[in-house]
């Protein structure tokens, strides 16, 4: 049995990702900062699904998770988002420095401390796989800047990881409907703008980002490392 561990895995993309690898017969440990959350998806999610709350920013409760956990097969760096949405515009100098430093923190630290800290337990032929923006492309302020810097930091990962047989890659969503990005702030044209830049004409939902996620876990996908895959309906196109 696969030892599969998700930050950020009670809401939205992350449970949708602990969900199927647990439906894979996986044993999954969902992370996160709100603790009822976590337990009740935990409880709601088929399969063996453990719950540990966590600030993910914070070295030794990474740590301290990690020696929990043990040995792991497949890690999700899920947690993140935007965190300028939950606090007003900056006005002074120190103020835009907060904000940056909580996009960084919350995007890019979590990931971050979380695979340094599972690294030494994970064996041959395991996953890291950490989940970016389409914003790091398009640019979103210090939320787009601490995603391009993940997707930079997945590199190097991946160059340091790849002899041992550990691959590492980034899964770059667009707009995802049904999770909890926008705050339930999005207003219906913002949302149509959404939807006819992508070519499908649709948004994306959490199941588009778990099967990316599960593939590239999977034995098909070992020759698969330090990539960035999106996953956007054509709204910002690749070579």
């Amino acid at each position: 049995m696969r030892t599969v561990v998700v930050t950020g895995g009670g809401t939205g993309i992350g449970r949708e990702i602990a969900a199927g690898f647990a439906s894979d017969g996986c044993d999954v440990v969902i992370t996160g900062r709100r603790g009822d959350v976590l337990e009740r998806a935990a409880k709601e999610i088929e399969g063996a699904v453990r719950a540990i709350t966590l600030d993910g920013t914070d070295p030794e409760q990474t740590a301290a998770v990690a020696r929990a956990v043990g040995a792991v097969d497949v890690l999700v760096n899920n947690a993140g988002g935007n965190t300028d949405f939950d606090h007003p515009a900056p006005g002074n100098l120190g103020e835009v420095a907060e904000a940056w430093r909580r996009n960084l923190d919350s995007n890019l630290l979590t990931a971050v401390l979380m695979t340094t800290a599972l690294l030494p337990a994970m064996p041959s032929g395991s996953s890291v796989i950490t989940i970016g923006s389409i914003a790091a492309d398009k640019g979103a302020g210090s939320y787009g800047a601490a995603k391009a810097a993940v997707a930079s930091w997945n590199v190097d990962l991946a160059r340091r990881v790849g002899a041992e047989g550990i691959t590492a890659n980034i899964v770059s969503p667009g707009y995802v409907a049904d999770t909890e990005f926008f705050r339930d702030n999005l207003t219906d044209e913002r949302r149509a703008a959404l939807l006819d830049a992508a070519m499908t004409k649709r948004a994306g939902a959490p199941a588009d980002i778990a099967a990316t996620v599960r593939f590239l876990a999977s034995p098909g996908a070992r020759q698969i490392t330090g990539q960035t895959v999106a996953v956007n309906g054509g709204e910002w196109t690749t070579r």
